[in-house]
């Protein structure tokens, strides 16, 4: 079904912790429950909400990335749906993003909304403030052209009085209050270093999110917010090549320990008809002996590295494939195919030894943002010299890297990076997470 059939939305926010997350979430399974088809997309790089997201409406979601994906890309995994409603969620701000990149965009959730012409809810978390929230809004309305906001959704208001006093001024300024969310304990979701805890990991996750459909439900105007959609205006791009897999039948770590993988990425690989084949490290499985190719995603081994480090049966199988066929490990991946991960208590656990990484938590230090490698040798189904985009989010120091550097790689300004992967025999590695593949108009 092409997206110019199916009405959509954009959940934004003015800035991170507004709450729209736990909004998005809400509304997913209220619309889920009352029978409409609703498919979830979340705008910029993010593992974590997606995993959610989908539990909330029980469809995988789809990331849509205006930096790192050009807009025939980013058309054609919308146009992969099949729903009576799309739903996207923002990241950060609504108009927060990187330096432009080609002819897509910065990355900014409004990117996403104009591209294809879906009206933006603004989420305000409006404590501390009650009148000035339409100045705000009225600002987030008039920055660009070509955003249209449907309303806003006011979060954590106090009283019935001051949910009055800013409702008759965004009244005034002829903005829609299209809900007004009390303050609310159950609307909240534990976090870790890298975003909110795994949804796989949470207890009750079903009824938590139950709970947030509950307090959407009584406190937004479902009704007015499903009326607001409007079908995609995105103009029609040629065909846009899919990411080829790794290998024909491809092993993929899927725990708690490795569950950073993109749905679009999995979705191509099957459209190329490539068979998937997960099995748990943490459970001990090795990977599948007749795999072509064993992929390790990233996610949390910093959490669980002791038991990785005891995992015989998966490290022995993990060394095996890696005599005569391919294995790539991203991110926390990368760290498990080193010689040692070091946990924040300066732990050192050996890991599969098949680079020489050696890395650390013991000092944490963020590493965040857009990047673009230039591969120097093949990876993934990629041969060397291939473009491509992505980005880099962890907080571990890298010891040792003495194997060759596996990509050339900048960030979003185009300045080197030091965290370039490494390579030995058929195994690759990297900080890299991979979402599409560049223009060379772009190298």
């Amino acid at each position: 079904m092409t997206p110019g059939l199916l009405p959509g939305l954009l959940i934004a926010a003015p800035r991170s912790g507004s709450g729209k997350t736990t909004v998005t979430l809400g509304l997913l399974r209220a619309f889920t429950r009352m029978g409409v088809r609703v498919q979830p997309f979340k705008s910029g790089p993010d593992y974590i909400d997606p995993a959610f997201q989908q539990a909330a409406s029980r469809r995988p979601s789809f990331n849509l990335d205006s930096w790192a994906m050009d807009r025939g890309r980013i058309v054609d995994i919308a146009g992969r749906c099949d729903a009576d409603l799309l739903l996207a969620e923002g990241v950060m701000g609504l108009f927060d993003g990187a330096p432009a990149s080609g002819e897509a965009g910065t990355g900014s959730s409004a990117d996403i909304a104009a591209l294809f012409g879906w009206p933006v809810v603004l989420v305000m978390d409006v404590s501390g403030q009650s009148q000035s929230a339409a100045a705000i809004a009225s600002g987030f309305r008039t920055l660009r052209s070509d955003i249209v906001m449907a309303g806003v959704i006011l979060n954590h208001v106090a009283s019935e009085r001051h949910e009055r006093l800013i409702r008759t001024a965004m009244e005034e300024a002829g903005i829609a209050v299209l809900g007004a969310i009390p303050r609310s304990a159950e609307l909240g979701l534990p976090e870790r270093h890298l975003g909110l805890v795994q949804a796989a990991e949470q207890a009750d996750l079903d009824g938590t999110i139950d709970r947030m459909a509950d307090i959407v439900a009584a406190h937004v105007d479902i009704a007015a917010i499903r009326a607001a959609a409007r079908p995609a205006m995105a103009r029609e791009h040629g065909a846009v090549p899919a990411m080829p897999p790794p290998g024909q039948r491809v092993a993929i770590a899927q725990d708690r320990a490795f569950s950073f993988t993109y749905a679009h990425l999995l979705s191509d690989w099957r459209s190329a008809g490539a068979e998937i084949l997960p099995f748990s490290p943490l459970d001990d499985e090795a990977p599948d002996a007749d795999a072509d190719a064993v992929w390790l995603p990233g996610g949390y081994p910093e959490l669980h590295a002791a038991r990785i480090a005891q995992a015989h049966h998966f490290l022995s199988g993990l060394r095996r494939h890696a005599r005569d066929r391919p294995v790539h490990g991203e991110c926390g991946g990368y760290m498990v195919l080193g010689e040692a991960l070091i946990d924040a208590q300066g732990q050192a656990h050996a890991m599969a030894g098949l680079l020489g990484l050696v890395t650390s938590f013991a000092e944490r230090r963020l590493h965040l943002g857009y990047r673009r490698a230039r591969l120097l040798a093949p990876m993934g189904g990629m041969p060397a010299g291939a473009l491509l985009n992505g980005h880099e989010f962890h907080y571990s120091t890298i010891v040792e890297q003495p194997d060759p550097p596996l990509a050339r790689v900048t960030d979003a300004e185009g300045n080197s990076v030091a965290s370039t992967g490494s390579h030995r025999g058929l195994v690759t590695g990297s900080f890299f997470h991979l979402i599409a593949t560049a223009s060379e108009a772009l190298s």
